[in-house]
């Protein structure tokens, strides 16, 4: 698949998911979870394409998903988890919006001391990148709307992920 291809399609899947948090939606496992999944294998999987890779570029590669997972956890921390209609639901915040803009610098110049460093370009997919972000959101996310104990909402009937809040209907 052509590279530039491959980012529009990771960039609109990012986009639908934070446009849909924005806006408030119920929070179900499947929802929560499968896009850092995909995302985060679809990295590994690209990264498995390049070989000649250094000791070096592991590490550093590894040291980016902490970094990533951890800063997606602080996000995580700033999303309104609330009951509506009797289930979770989900909504970013300004605060959340604030987190990812300072996340995205830390990984920016991340990624430009890899460069100083000499780490390979190849080492540093950015479906990885995104993916362990979304993964570390999701597990605070999960974590406190397991703790509320109220119910994680059903999972939606239809499969466009860009219908609005009428979901539970028919």
């Amino acid at each position: 698949m052509n590279n530039w291809l491959h980012v529009a399609l990771i960039a609109a899947v990012v986009v639908v998911v934070v446009v849909r948090r924005l806006r408030g939606e119920p929070l179900n496992a499947r929802d929560l979870f499968a896009p850092p999944v995909v995302l985060t294998g679809l990295g590994l999987w690209a990264l498995s394409q390049h070989h000649g890779l250094g000791v070096g570029d592991y590490v550093w590669v590894a040291a980016g998903a902490v970094l990533g997972t951890a800063l997606g956890a602080v996000r995580g921390a700033t999303i309104r988890v609330y009951e509506r209609e009797g289930v979770l639901w989900q909504r970013y915040t300004g605060r959340t919006f604030l987190v990812a803009g300072a996340s995205l610098a830390v990984m920016a110049g991340f990624a430009v001391a890899a460069g100083h460093f000499g780490l390979a370009p190849d080492a540093r997919p950015v479906q990885l990148s995104i993916g362990v972000g979304f993964l570390g959101e999701a597990l605070v996310v999960g974590y406190r709307a397991l703790s509320s104990g109220t119910p994680f909402a059903p999972e939606r009937r239809d499969s466009n992920p860009l219908r609005g809040s009428d979901r539970f209907g028919g």
